[in-house]
């Protein structure tokens, strides 16, 4: 049975508040035994409203769950998403403050701005025709529903992650832009430090094989939906590395070699 229409604003209700409140919620997998992919994203919809409705507007997208590790790990063999807000974008070099969230992550990714409208099927090229440009970025993680349930010792769900914004926070955005063909983006990588200590590296390539393949994916499923990408919108492609715990204190280095670079600090 689907979730009828009052749990669907009951959820999204409680997860604008944890947000607000910076207090995670129970896991929705346990509260609602029967939720499915396509309630979690009429939770996520059910939420994106309530955040249009406090005053926020709709920046661009993130593409999530992206490689074979994550995927494994939730067993599902498909990407998520999530809406990228005005209030989340912050320039390489600020210091993020870590009291506006619950506890932050990041994960290195390449970055789109589009400049024409995407939607239905889409080719790889018109992706690139549609990109005005590439560039570094640092995802900013953040879950307002517990990672794991104590008392029953179950993790969460895709269905959790889905409906709570696909754990979106933030994007900290390189300052380096560049054509979409001026690099095979299957090999743009980035070793990422914290605190001058190495924790990750990766390339372009652990994204479905290329980065621009979560965007085509990405397309067709919002048109299933009678949605699309706009001009003017950022896409954050998806995360080729695990993602690395921000503390408070923590400094970040996320280089790009040529692609460019993205820092920030944690305060």
């Amino acid at each position: 049975m689907p979730l009828t229409d009052l749990q669907i604003e009951e959820a999204a209700l409680n997860l604008f508040n944890a947000e607000k409140d910076k207090k995670r919620i129970g896991l929705l997998s346990i509260q609602y035994e029967n939720i499915d992919m396509e309630d979690a994203y009429k939770i996520q919809d059910a939420l994106v409203k309530l955040k249009l409705n406090s005053g926020l507007k709709i920046w661009g997208w993130k593409i999530g769950l992206t490689s074979k590790a994550m995927q494994d790990a939730l067993k599902i063999d498909i990407p998520d998403s999530g809406i990228l807000f005005d209030n989340m974008f912050f320039e390489s070099g600020e210091n993020i403050p870590t009291d506006r969230f619950i506890q932050t992550r990041i994960e290195a990714e390449i970055a789109f701005c589009i400049n024409k409208t995407l939607e239905g099927k889409v080719s790889r090229e018109d992706v690139i025709s549609a990109t005005e440009y590439v560039f570094p970025s640092l995802e900013i993680l953040d879950t307002r529903i517990d990672r794991q349930d104590i008392s029953s010792g179950k993790f969460r769900t895709v269905f959790d992650t889905i409906s709570d914004n696909a754990a979106n926070a933030g994007i900290v955005s390189g300052t380096q832009k560049h054509k979409p063909d001026k690099f095979d983006l299957r090999y743009v990588g980035s070793i990422v430090y914290r605190n001058g200590e190495v924790e990750e590296t990766g390339l372009g390539a652990g994204v479905l094989d290329d980065p621009v393949s979560g965007i085509i994916w990405l397309v067709e499923r919002l048109s299933k939906y009678n949605q699309k990408i706009s001009p003017g919108e950022i896409i954050l492609s998806g995360s080729f590395i695990r993602p690395i715990e921000a503390r408070k204190g923590d400094k970040f280095y996320a280089d790009f070699g040529d692609f460019g670079f993205v820092e920030c600090n944690f305060n």
